[in-house]
């Protein structure tokens, strides 16, 4: 392909050059549109730019005016307040698309001149995730961006081709915005404006090209299941994976259905890309990337990604190989102690996802008048299965004893949290603090509601039933079902916050079990409420036949 080194995107406008689609934007009217924005920079005297735009096409062209005029640009995370009060003293000019910000349309002027960007003196600022404390900046120089996208295309750039860029995630953090902006508009390739969250809608765009490729996360790769067209969807050049780990049952799924391994990518904000892996546990280091250890056994890295003569130093144990790859052995900064003994989190994770019934687990301390570890874990189908008929004592214990050849007693843990999902945050983390917040909280007593729409005069709604729901506990204990009367209140509760009912409840009629509601169900709740009668009709149903319905009879207060 024709390639363009980021620093001379700006020099010469290459009409022929398409970049998006929905709306179109050629290369030439992007430089025309970044150099008007410079313009307009320059005139409001901008030297710090806040810059935070859902449209990549947007971004791209607010991201090189701003190099442009000379302004120093940060992307913030996300735009909550407590993100603008941390960085407000940082900038100059909010550029978003929220009311009450500066916004893109309003920063046009007559465009500057066309010119190469200094490569040392253009600076991008990002934000940590802070899940391992305070967030905090880390500020690139043009020169570290350039060399990771020169890096990308020697790698992957045959394989590619012509491939329009499709993501799911955000360009507001270093992965997106390197593999979903800089890197295709250096080497000429179609990208996707929209973040595409939902296996569905990836779907739906991918079937819209000859050729595509994914940046993805591990949050969205492991929610793609049986309901896609996979042979269609198997024209992927390429599936790229950031942001945490990908489960290996996630991995070997996608190379099922695509006839390839997922290219997972390691790295920070802080170091850019570290290294790269398909199908393997081992990891390969970018070229360039030099990688050693300290005396503790944490990975040193140096790299053109980062400051000449920076030495990074992370938290995170690694074992090397003989052939210069490595393996992760977990943060090291995640150690605990309890009564005296160290204990390694990643260590025991690492050891209890090796079991069959495990999909992702975190663990933490739970402080309370003994401090003990807690295991949130999500479990696999082998798992849910063990859950629906072995209950949930029988689970845990099998899972503890699982865990007895790597560690001693104390660090068996003693609370566990069954989830659908890891509640990673938009970086695809889950912050510690989080976690033993998770573990502290009460076992659910409602259910996941999916969705609900209304339809004539009834309520339609998707809910899951939590496989770790505190009404299964001893209902029953080795088969795990839920109760009657949980299903009524719930239709009664949900329906209270959906309908106009009487407050009173004055009775039952026509109530029907038919079939059981297990850990895991997805079931279908129909409400309809008779005004005339008072009477609240309710069914549940799964995917296969009705579960159970009924006539719950109200009366108002007076009565």
């Amino acid at each position: 392909m024709n390639w363009i080194p980021l620093e001379h995107l700006l020099l010469e406008a290459l009409p022929a050059r398409e970049l998006t689609m929905a709306p179109a934007l050629d290369h030439a009217r992007f430089c025309e549109q970044a150099l008007s924005v410079a313009a307009g920079l320059q005139a409001r005297d901008v030297k710090r730019l806040a810059l935070h735009l859902e449209d990549a096409g947007q971004l791209a062209v607010a991201l090189f005016g701003a190099w442009r005029a000379g302004v120093s640009v940060l992307l913030p995370a996300d735009l909550q307040a407590q993100t603008r009060e941390r960085w407000s003293n940082d900038v100059d000019l909010w550029l978003s698309d929220q009311v009450g910000d500066t916004h893109l349309d309003e920063l046009h002027a007559a465009p500057l001149s066309p010119a190469a960007l200094d490569l040392d003196t253009c600076r991008l600022s990002l934000c940590t995730s802070g899940s391992s404390g305070e967030p905090k900046l880390i500020e690139k120089r043009l020169r570290q961006l350039a060399n990771e996208v020169k890096a990308l295309e020697a790698l992957w750039g045959a394989d590619l081709g012509t491939s329009c860029i499709i993501g799911s995630v955000a360009t507001q953090h270093i992965y997106g915005l390197l593999f979903r902006v800089l890197w295709p508009l250096c080497a000429g390739r179609s990208f996707v404006r929209k973040q595409l969250p939902f296996p569905e809608d990836l779907q739906r765009t991918s079937r819209e090209h000859p050729t595509f490729a994914w940046v993805a996360s591990p949050a969205l790769l492991k929610r793609m299941g049986d309901n896609l067209d996979w042979p269609a969807l198997s024209s992927v050049r390429r599936v790229f994976s950031s942001g945490g780990a990908l489960p290996a049952e996630a991995a070997r799924s996608l190379q099922q259905r695509l006839g390839q391994w997922p290219t997972e990518i390691l790295g920070s904000s802080e170091t850019g890309g570290i290294a790269w892996r398909q199908g393997d546990s081992l990891w390969q280091g970018f070229e360039g990337v030099q990688l050693s250890q300290d005396s503790d056994g944490a990975l040193l890295i140096e790299s053109p990604y980062l400051p000449v003569g920076h030495v990074e130093h992370t938290a995170d144990a690694a074992r090397f190989s003989a052939d210069g790859r490595f393996e992760l052995l977990g943060r090291l900064d995640r150690i605990v102690k309890l009564e005296e003994k160290r204990i390694s989190l990643p260590q025991l994770e690492h050891a209890l996802a090796a079991h069959e019934w495990v999909s992702e687990v975190r663990l933490g301390v739970v402080q309370e008048n003994r401090a003990s570890l807690g295991a949130l874990v999500v479990l696999s189908e082998s798992g849910l299965h063990a859950l629906r008929n072995q209950g949930r004592r029988t689970l845990t214990e099998q899972l503890r004893r699982h865990l007895r050849p790597y560690c001693e007693a104390i660090a068996l843990p003693r609370r566990w949290r069954l989830l659908r999902q890891l509640p990673l945050n938009a970086q695809g983390k889950l912050p510690q603090a989080e976690v033993e917040a998770l573990l502290l909280a009460a076992r659910p007593k409602e259910p996941e509601l999916l969705s609900q729409q209304q339809v004539g005069g009834e309520w339609h709604l998707d809910l899951i039933i939590p496989a770790d729901l505190a009404y299964f506990s001893g209902h029953f204990p080795q088969t795990p079902v839920l109760p009657g009367v949980v299903q009524v209140d719930w239709a009664l509760s949900l329906g209270r916050r959906l309908l106009d009912l009487p407050p009173r409840f004055a009775g039952m009629e026509v109530l029907k079990f038919q079939q059981l509601v297990r850990p895991g169900d997805q079931v279908a709740l129909t409400l309809r409420f008779d005004a005339e009668r008072s009477k609240l009709y309710f069914s549940y149903r799964n995917t296969e036949a009705a579960c159970s319905s009924g006539r719950i009879v109200l009366e108002a207060e007076h009565a």
